[in-house]
């Protein structure tokens, strides 16, 4: 059975977020309840490591699923022919620069990886100086990635709120 895309938004989103390539469907549940608190739109990028109509991921996003505008893209190519790349800010252990000096602008789209792999060389080189990171102390391989979600986004909504 294909995965089941919503025909409209629920409404305009403020903020976009993908998971390309995602593997964990309670990941991806609380990631959709998180983008429906924020006003984000999520993105999924195939191949994905579950289907959406999985009985997990409506289970972590409880009630909210209903609520979120959500789409599922075939490939990294669909994704990027609907969403500009220089939008992107791509969330990454091996980003030098913090996620607190991103200047957050309302449209952008935050962009994270695999849970087993985060996101390919080749997306986190093009990505530049808008690759960023969180900071860990060593002995964390990773965060996880609906935490990372949430860090992000809310961190994208205090500073529009900062500047009114």
């Amino acid at each position: 059975m294909p995965d089941p895309t919503p025909a409209t938004d629920p409404y305009e989103p403020r903020l976009h977020v993908v998971l390309y390539q995602p593997e964990i469907p309670y990941n991806t549940g609380s990631v959709g309840r998180t983008c429906v608190a924020l006003g984000a739109k999520l993105w999924l990028v195939r191949p994905l490591g579950f289907q959406v109509d999985h009985h997990n991921l409506r289970r972590a996003g409880l009630d909210y699923w209903q609520h979120l505008a959500w789409e599922v893209v075939d490939d990294w190519r669909a994704l990027t022919e609907r969403l500009p790349f220089e939008r992107f800010w791509c969330f990454t252990k091996f980003a030098k620069r913090n996620y607190t000096d991103a200047r957050f602008q309302e449209g952008d789209v935050l962009l994270f990886g695999r849970e087993s792999q985060g996101l390919p060389e080749e997306i986190r080189t093009a990505a530049g100086d808008r690759a960023v990171s969180f900071p860990t102390r060593s002995e964390v391989r990773s965060l996880n990635l609906s935490n990372c979600v949430a860090i992000a986004g809310y961190e994208a909504l205090r500073q529009w709120e900062s500047a009114g």
